[in-house]
């Protein structure tokens, strides 16, 4: 070392300004820490839970920044605005990777996509916070709000036949889940705002039978038509024929009586001015006797 830095370093003087530099900045970065771990900004669509180590009381704050006490409180959000966790068989659609559709029925492996939106208020996040030790909305989803999902989808499930599941009764059995997985939610301090199903998926063979019967019914629903559609000809046939004979009946009724009346009538004399109403004046040249139907007297 040169001699200038010797006698520098060895002041005690020197020393003592370098070590007050180092303690002020040190100073300096723990107040600045202290200041900014003091604020925690709650996002918007989010109400915050701060929790105090050392009483252990709770309070929740709004959305936007939010004071603590740096050491001794944790702060903790959870959603207020709806929230979606959704369990689909699509391996890019859902909120968990891979297969994530509910098995509904046990020993036949069918599948249900299924949607579920929610959340909680800023009167009951603290419930929140307390029900789940603090943990952070995304791990409550992918312990307690998916097993909830899966139990009540089950329960639910189990009351149905297959055939009821994938068609008659699918509505019923979303409003069965709802109705059933917001009395669960509620416990924890989470409100369910509406259950969604998406498309349920059967085993290659199952599905397979299922076709299968859907187009047996169809043919049979398809020859059902066709003998209603021949019966109705059939009727239409009977009617017209029926309709024709009456008619026929009719004439030949009417006719029958024009020519009782006709008979009743007819006189030798009215005979004798219809021939003359229809004679055009003219003698024949050639007769091979007397004029018929012509009295010469009268």
């Amino acid at each position: 070392r040169s001699p200038h830095m010797n006698t520098v370093l060895d002041s005690p003087e020197e020393l003592a300004k370098i070590t007050s530099k180092v303690l002020t900045g040190l100073a300096a970065a723990i107040i600045l820490v202290s200041v900014l771990s003091s604020f925690s900004v709650i996002a918007p669509g989010n109400t915050g839970v701060i929790f105090n180590i050392w009483t252990g009381s709770l309070r929740s704050v709004p959305q936007g920044m939010a004071w603590r006490m740096p050491w001794i409180t944790q702060v903790q959000s959870y959603p207020t605005a709806l929230r979606t966790y959704t369990m689909v068989r699509r391996t890019s659609e859902g909120s968990a990777i891979g297969d994530d559709s509910i098995p509904t029925r046990e020993g036949q492996h069918i599948t249900q996509d299924i949607s579920v939106t929610y959340n909680t208020s800023e009167d009951k996040a603290a419930q929140v916070f307390k029900s789940f030790r603090g943990s952070d909305i995304s791990e409550i989803e992918a312990t307690f709000i998916r097993r909830t999902i899966i139990t009540v989808a089950q329960n639910s499930a189990g009351q149905m036949s297959l055939s009821e599941l994938i068609s008659s009764k699918r509505d019923e059995l979303q409003d069965a889940i709802q109705k059933s997985l917001s009395v669960e939610l509620n416990k924890m301090g989470f409100a369910l705002d509406k259950v969604n199903l998406g498309a349920s998926h059967l085993p290659q063979t199952l599905e397979m039978q299922m076709q299968q019967k859907m187009a047996a019914q169809q043919q049979a629903q398809q020859a059902e038509y066709e003998l209603q559609k021949q019966e109705m000809l059939a009727k239409a046939a009977v009617a017209k024929a029926e309709g024709e004979a009456q008619s026929v009946l009719v004439r030949a009724k009417a006719e029958s009586e024009a020519n009782r009346m006709l008979q009743t009538t007819l006189t030798a004399i009215l005979i004798q001015n219809k021939t003359i109403e229809k004679w055009n004046g003219i003698l024949p040249q050639v007769t091979g006797g007397a004029m018929p139907l012509l009295d010469l007297n009268s």
